[in-house]
């Protein structure tokens, strides 16, 4: 058994009262979990307990949902393979670039905060003729999984999304791959083990609000209903509070240059992770089971994994 992190008391009271964690019971129901995962044939799965922790709290305890969640977590995955494939490690020259351009912001919160985690993704900042949108979806996602180890406000109160789409020009828009941003989304609600709490569009440009309303369709319902949008520069204070933010937000937090050198740094400290996940996945061929019991719920994606198309408004 590794050592489990203790949760703030503020977050343990939440995890508490609408996780339904128990902390005495908390090691019994990774072991739990991770018997079953070891039974598996079609399974190869990270082991360690804070991953394993974060499927129980986004499953609020629920065994059997957790086991459906980690089992979704990998077969999705692997039917985006423009996201999930050999680039998918620290050192990998693409990962880094993108980091150092602050395309994708991680924003620390104060020890006793008790909201969700936030995370800034700047849109314009990035050139489409060298990067695609799946390059920078495939860093997120990195960061996406090392919040689901280390990062207690994601496991517990969720975590949010500020897109700023400042400088965004029609090159943008058309580079955002709105299927892809459809799968991925789905993928976040139904196999993260962290929950998404919103998605706020903040500097979006007058001009281009006609055709940025048709993008918003292709969010899965649900999704949709999280999402804001605003042209208003001030809209991000409503969201994050400016004690968090750098300086090039109105913030009093460092330079998005400090948050790109931590944000590296920290992505260095998990490299036999990524490693690892090279061979973490789904073996079809292996499965015992055509689907895991009550594993029958409506969802963008069939049962075999495979993306199911959504309806245009």
């Amino acid at each position: 058994m590794t050592f489990l992190r203790p949760l703030p008391a503020g977050l343990q009271k939440i995890a508490i009262e609408e996780l339904n964690e128990v902390p005495d019971r908390v090691e019994s129901d990774i072991s739990s979990l991770r018997i079953w995962l070891q039974k598996q044939p079609h399974l190869s799965a990270c082991m360690e307990d804070q991953f394993l922790l974060s499927f129980l709290r986004g499953s609020k305890f629920s065994l059997e949902k957790a086991k459906q969640k980690i089992d979704r977590f990998y077969t999705l995955q692997a039917v985006i393979p423009e996201v999930f494939n050999e680039h998918r490690l620290v050192d990998d020259p693409q990962v880094l670039e993108i980091i150092r351009m602050g395309v994708i912001l991680r924003i620390p919160l104060d020890k006793g905060d008790t909201g969700p985690a936030v995370t800034i993704i700047r849109v314009g900042s990035y050139d489409t003729q060298k990067f695609k949108f799946q390059d920078i979806i495939r860093v997120g996602s990195m960061f996406g999984e090392i919040m689901m180890f280390e990062d207690d406000n994601a496991t517990v109160s969720g975590y949010m999304e500020i897109m700023d789409m400042t400088g965004v020009t029609a090159a943008n828009l058309f580079a955002l791959q709105p299927q892809l941003l459809s799968k991925f989304s789905a993928y976040a609600d139904e196999a993260m083990p962290t929950r998404q709490k919103g998605i706020h569009f903040i500097n979006v440009p007058r001009a281009f609000e006609t055709g940025f309303k048709s993008l918003l369709s292709w969010f899965p319902g649900k999704i949709r209903e999280r999402v804001s949008v605003s042209a208003d520069p001030e809209a991000i204070f409503e969201r994050v509070s400016r004690e968090y933010l750098p300086v090039e937000y109105g913030g009093t937090k460092g330079s998005i240059q400090d948050l790109t050198e931590e944000m590296e740094s920290k992505l260095g400290s998990y490299r036999s992770y990524f490693e690892g996940t090279q061979i973490f996945g789904i073996n079809e061929q292996l499965r015992e089971e055509q689907r895991l019991p009550g594993n029958s719920h409506e969802s963008h994606f069939g049962v075999d994994g495979s993306f199911r198309l959504l309806a245009i408004d």
